[in-house]
């Protein structure tokens, strides 16, 4: 593994898009709950109108979003094996790094939810010493389950790579 900052599997932008979705949607229905009781005062023909084209607006508006999020979210996630560590970077508005020592991976796990398989890609789950997080997933596969690291979406392939290469760190680390 050579020293530059690579990008994810292409196929991680629908699982961006949809979490956007879910977000987006769950907020709508919130709002939109309270904004149909402020369309009907009366005339009910009129206000379904109404509704149909706020609805229908704001439709748009999510898609559009998702997208603009998903192409940013996939430019801007980046994973890196250095001599030493596993080096992480992503962030649209609010950038976050982090650094996991070799010294202290423990495990390295590789899932393939639904969409993954679909999309011909894995997730890819790093343990580390003394860390304790919640177990969590995301609603698509893609999340830490306890991890300290994960990389979301890399080609099969390069999975298997990423675990072998990690596991030959720690095995030399440990004297296996």
């Amino acid at each position: 593994m050579n020293n530059i900052m690579r990008t994810l599997h292409p196929g991680v932008r629908w699982i961006f898009r949809f979490n956007t979705y879910s977000i987006f949607i769950t907020i709508f229905f919130f709002v939109g709950l309270f904004g149909i009781s402020i369309f009907l005062d009366g005339d009910l023909l009129g206000s379904l109108s109404n509704i149909g084209k706020a609805f229908l607006t704001i439709l748009i508006l999510i898609i559009i979003i998702g997208e603009i999020y998903a192409r940013l979210a996939y430019q801007f996630w980046k994973y890196d094996f250095t001599n030493t560590e596993l080096k992480i970077e992503s962030g649209i508005i609010w950038k976050k790094y982090k650094s996991i020592p070799y010294q202290r991976i423990q495990n390295v796990e590789i899932h393939r939810g639904l969409i993954a398989r679909i999309c011909g890609f894995s997730n890819i789950a790093i343990h580390t010493a003394g860390y304790s997080a919640p177990v969590h997933r995301g609603i698509w596969g893609v999340g830490g389950s306890g991890a300290e690291g994960g990389i979301p979406s890399v080609s099969i392939e390069e999975g298997e790579k990423i675990r072998q290469f990690v596991m030959n760190k720690i095995g030399k680390k440990s004297g296996i």
